[in-house]
């Protein structure tokens, strides 16, 4: 019985990592990625998982360093001070806020799209959120079921839709390169492979237990990788780029220009499967990080009416803002995809690191990647680069 405990314990865990990472940010990759060609979208897609992973790890080592029920902020403050506290607060914030919204305004459209337009958008919304949300009051137990379930249905659908969709790959289409354009996709990147968020949860449901989270998470970020390349491979290879490019100056994701180069229902219906399952695995998961990252900074316990509150708070103001003006997200989730991400997952991690081993004298027996401060640094230095990147393409769009 220990033994199918355990398995348990690593299959949820697991699935909570890659439910986490696939997401609204998968269908928006091709597109970002297309302007630069198939084989520069496999280097840069290497080079983001190598170091999210090496940032997940990283974080994991903080969390063994602090007590039970520890979230960012708590680390934060304790290895930044008040000023690392402060910022974590406003980023995260702004950051859960944003995803929120997304994946509240897109998961109600999709229920629309499923409906056949019977349930207008701002009904599939609130009939989104009062679905799931109960999901997140019952807790983290409950959410590893229901994911295991929701990560069936993104298997099936995924395997179906490469199954109908591979046929019609110009393979032509895949020798398009230009390498400087690659760059242009990390922000997106950053997003879509960003898991960090459930660590802290992820460390309480497996009791503390370092090497089974670590396990949980090379195995967790490896599957949205694989699937990932292989959903590049078919719409890149299915789609020019010269339309993936016209989609993302109009705002697109990838489903809207596949539907010009593939008139099927089916494949369309299997499609709209296929990001609801998507769609909606992100979103548990991030929702159950929301709720303990906010019980951690308010120091409130997720019991009772409290819990009701600490659910209130994370569901109420992202679908109000959605049901207001669901067109907003869009921006709101490059910015902070290319800002909040970066920060909190890609630039917290190793900095808290280097002040627990080198400054606070934490054990160092518990590295969970070897390189010293030689290795920290180029981390630090390589998601330095992305935020002026980001910030570059931001100032290029005023």
């Amino acid at each position: 019985m220990h033994i199918f405990r355990s398995f348990g314990h690593m299959l949820g865990g697991t699935l909570l990592i890659s439910g986490t990472m696939i997401g609204v940010g998968m269908l928006a990759l091709p597109v970002a990625t297309g302007p630069g060609g198939f084989l520069p979208a496999i280097a840069i897609y290497l080079l983001c998982w190598v170091f999210m992973l090496c940032t997940g790890l990283l974080l994991l080592e903080v969390c063994s360093w602090m007590p039970k029920d520890a979230n960012l902020i708590s680390m934060a403050h304790k290895l930044m001070g008040p000023f690392g506290k402060n910022l974590c607060w406003i980023v995260y914030l702004f950051l859960f806020i944003s995803v929120m919204i997304a994946h509240i305004a897109g998961g109600g459209n999709i229920v629309s799209e499923i409906s056949g337009g019977i349930l207008p958008p701002w009904l599939s919304m609130i009939l989104y959120v009062l679905v799931f949300s109960p999901v997140i009051y019952l807790g983290t137990r409950s959410v590893d079921r229901l994911n295991l379930t929701l990560m069936v249905g993104v298997a099936i659908s995924y395997f179906l839709f490469v199954f109908v969709s591979y046929d019609h790959v110009d393979l032509k289409l895949l020798t398009y390169t230009d390498w400087p354009k690659a760059l242009i996709a990390l922000p997106i990147l950053f997003t879509a492979f960003t898991y960090q968020v459930i660590i802290p949860s992820l460390m309480t449901y497996m009791d503390r237990d370092v090497k089974k989270v670590r396990r949980c998470i090379i195995l967790g970020t490896s599957i949205p990788l694989v699937i990932y390349l292989i959903w590049e491979l078919l719409i890149l290879g299915i789609v020019p780029t010269a339309d993936l490019i016209a989609a993302s100056k109009l705002g697109h994701n990838a489903v809207m220009p596949l539907k010009q180069f593939i008139e099927s229902s089916s494949l369309f219906a299997i499609g709209k499967a296929f990001a609801f399952f998507t769609m909606t695995t992100s979103y548990i998961a991030l929702s159950l990080a929301y709720i303990d990252f906010l019980a951690d900074g308010l120091k409130v316990k997720k019991q009772g009416w409290r819990k009701i509150a600490l659910c209130f708070a994370i569901f109420a103001p992202p679908t109000l803002i959605s049901l207001i003006k669901p067109d907003i997200f869009l921006h709101a989730l490059s910015y902070a995809g290319g800002f909040s991400c970066a920060i909190l997952f890609g630039l917290f991690p190793p900095v808290m690191v280097w002040i627990g081993r080198y400054v606070k004298g934490h054990a160092k027996d518990g590295q969970q990647i070897p390189g010293g401060k030689g290795f920290l640094s180029l981390l630090i230095a390589f998601v330095i680069f992305e935020l002026f990147l980001e910030l570059g393409q931001q100032f290029a769009l005023l």
